[in-house]
C-alpha cells in the first residue's frame, strides 16, 4: 500500500496535469479529470499511485458528503449576497425540494412503464439521480458569462437539492426496507431534517459571528470559519438534521453579515481560502467520477444507460417546466432562454454515484450502479459541452 505521501503528490499531480492541458486546449477541467480517472482505473497505475484509495474512501460516502460537499456549499453561499438569494430564493428553493421530488416521480414512472424496470429499483434510481451537481453547475458558470441571477438562481438550487435528494432517497430507502411508504411519514421526516438544518445552520452561524469579534488575527479568522463549517454540519447531523442545509444557511448568514464587514484584505483572504479548497473538492469529486467509471461496462450496458439518460432528461424537463413554466408558482416569468439553461444545468454527478454506493444487495442493483455511472458520463460529455455552448452564444451580447 502506497504511502499518505505518495498519494497526496499523485492527487496532486493529476490536477496539476489536468489543468495544464485545460489550459492549452481549452477542453474542460472537469472533463479531462474525469477522462484521467477514467484512464487510471482501467490501468494498474491507479493502484501504484494509491489513487484508488482516494476512490475507496469516497465511495464509502461518509467522507464525500461530509468532508467535499461542505466546502463546495460554503464557498458557494459566501459569495451570494442576501439581496441576490432573496429575488431567486421562490424558484430556486422550489426547484431544491418540489423540484427533486417530481424527477423522482417522473423518472421512477418511465423507467418503470416504459424501461419495464421493477417499480422499487426504478424509483430507488430516480432518488438517488434526482439532484443536480453542485460541482459541475458552479464550474460551468464560473466560466460562462450567464446573468448575474440565472447564476444565482442554479446555484442556489444546485446546493440545496443535494441535502434534499439524499433525504429523499434515504427516505424511500428507509421506507422500502420498512415494507411500505408511508407518505405522511415522509414528508413529516424531510420537513423535521430540513427545518432542523436551516435552525442549526443559523444558531451555529450567529455564535460564530459573536466569536468573531474576539478574533482580530487573519489566520485564526481562517480557522474560525473551517470549525464554523464543519461544525454546523457534525452539529446538525448529530441530532438527526440536514448538516448540508445547516453548511448553506451559515455560508449565507457568514458571507452576508460577518465576512462583508471585514477589511478588504481579511475578506479577500477567507474567500480566496474558501476557493482554493472548493478547487480541491471540486478536483475530488470529478476524479471519483472517472475512477467509478467502467468503460466495459459503459458499452455493455449502453441500451439501458440511454433509457435512463432520457428518462432523466424528460424527468428534469417536467420539473423545470411545473416550476419556472408557471408565473403563479415561481413568482415571476422566465425567458425559455432560462428555462432552457436550467433543462441542460440539470446534470448529474459524484453525490448520485456516492448514493448508489450505499444501495444494499437487491435484484436490479447492478442495472443501477450502471444506468448512475452511465448517466453522470453522459452528463458530464453531452449536457456540459451543450450548456456551454448555449449560453456563450445565448448571453455573449448581454
Amino acid at each position: 500500500m502506497p504511502a499518505a505521501e505518495v498519494v497526496i503528490v499523485a492527487f496532486l499531480g493529476l490536477a496539476l496535469l489536468a489543468s495544464l492541458i485545460s489550459n492549452r486546449t481549452r477542453t474542460p477541467y472537469t472533463l479531462l479529470l474525469v477522462l484521467i480517472g477514467m484512464l487510471l482505473a482501467a490501468s494498474s497505475t491507479s493502484s501504484l499511485l494509491g489513487v484508488d484509495l482516494i476512490k475507496q474512501q469516497l465511495e464509502g460516502g461518509r467522507l464525500f458528503v461530509a468532508l467535499v460537499l461542505p466546502s463546495l456549499l460554503f464557498e458557494t453561499m459566501i459569495n451570494i449576497k442576501t439581496e441576490e438569494f432573496a429575488s431567486v430564493s421562490r424558484p430556486a428553493l422550489l426547484l431544491a425540494t418540489l423540484g427533486v421530488v417530481v424527477a423522482t416521480l417522473v423518472g421512477g414512472l418511465l423507467l418503470w412503464g416504459i424501461a419495464a424496470l421493477p417499480i422499487y429499483p426504478a424509483f430507488l434510481f430516480a432518488a438517488l439521480i434526482a439532484p443536480t451537481d453542485v460541482a459541475t453547475v458552479l464550474e460551468i458558470f464560473k466560466r460562462v458569462g450567464v446573468p448575474e441571477k440565472l447564476a444565482t438562481l442554479l446555484e442556489t438550487e444546485a446546493v440545496f437539492n443535494d441535502a434534499t435528494g439524499i433525504l429523499v432517497f434515504a427516505t424511500l430507502l428507509a421506507s422500502f426496507n420498512a415494507s411500505g411508504l408511508s407518505l405522511a411519514g415522509a414528508s413529516t421526516q424531510f420537513l423535521l431534517q430540513f427545518g432542523g438544518g436551516v435552525l442549526i445552520g443559523l444558531a451555529v452561524a450567529v455564535g460564530a459571528s459573536m466569536l468573531h469579534r474576539l478574533v482580530s488575527e487573519r489566520m485564526s479568522e481562517v480557522i474560525l470559519t473551517i470549525a464554523t463549517v464543519y461544525g454546523s454540519y457534525a452539529l446538525a447531523r448529530s441530532v438527526g438534521a440536514s448538516g448540508l442545509i445547516a453548511v448553506a444557511v451559515t455560508g449565507l448568514y457568514y458571507g452576508n453579515l460577518v465576512i462583508s464587514r471585514e477589511v478588504d484584505v481579511t475578506a479577500q483572504l477567507i474567500k480566496s481560502f474558501w476557493n482554493v479548497i472548493a478547487f480541491i473538492a471540486n478536483t475530488a469529486a470529478f476524479l471519483f467520477i472517472g475512477l467509478s467509471t467502467n468503460i466495459g461496462e459503459l458499452f455493455g450496458g449502453f441500451g439501458p444507460i440511454l433509457l435512463a439518460f432520457a428518462a432523466v432528461l424528460a424527468a428534469r424537463y417536467v420539473s423545470v417546466q411545473a416550476i419556472l413554466g408557471f408565473k403563479s408558482i415561481a413568482g415571476e416569468k422566465f425567458e425559455n432562454s432560462w428555462k432552457n439553461v436550467a433543462l441542460l444545468g440539470g446534470m448529474r454527478g459524484a453525490l448520485s454515484i456516492v448514493l448508489v454506493a450505499s444501495v444494499p444487495a437487491m435484484p436490479g442493483r447492478e442495472l443501477i450502479v450502471t444506468m448512475t455511472l452511465g448517466v453522470a458520463f453522459l452528463s458530464i460529455v453531452l449536457q456540459g459541452p451543450l450548456l456551454t455552448r448555449y449560453a456563450s452564444r445565448k448571453f455573449r451580447a448581454g
